[in-house]
């Protein structure tokens, strides 16, 4: 999957960023990761626990389905800021949002981590 079909599916899986999205010109994989991610931020931070859910489970799909450069924005902008996203968060909270998670987003989020020595 390349990223325009990445925000076709986005389009139609999240009603809730739909007008929004819509609005938005997407030029590349980049571009479309970097949106979800400042959705899942601002939902996030709006206690919208349902649209994360939603969002994350997108973004697993991503990954799972998505071509060599939609992944590579995966790990590269969404991964990346994770931590940023759940800063403010509970732990109880941020512990919620990383098990929703696919198994191979956590294991790219731990090789992130442990390869920056943080």
């Amino acid at each position: 999957m390349n990223y325009l079909q990445a925000t076709q599916e986005i389009t139609v899986a999240i009603p809730e960023i739909r007008d929004e999205l819509q609005q938005t010109r997407i030029q590349n994989s980049y571009h479309i990761i970097e949106f979800l991610t400042d959705k899942i931020k601002s939902m996030i931070r709006q206690n919208n626990i349902n649209c994360v859910f939603k969002c994350l489970q997108k973004m697993n799909e991503l990954y799972s389905n998505g071509d060599q450069t939609v992944k590579s924005a995966i790990e590269n902008s969404f991964i990346y800021s994770l931590d940023n996203c759940t800063a403010f968060c509970s732990e109880e909270y941020r512990d919620t949002i990383f098990n929703r998670l696919s198994t191979d987003l956590q294991k790219v989020y731990i090789r992130q981590i442990y390869s920056h020595n943080i």
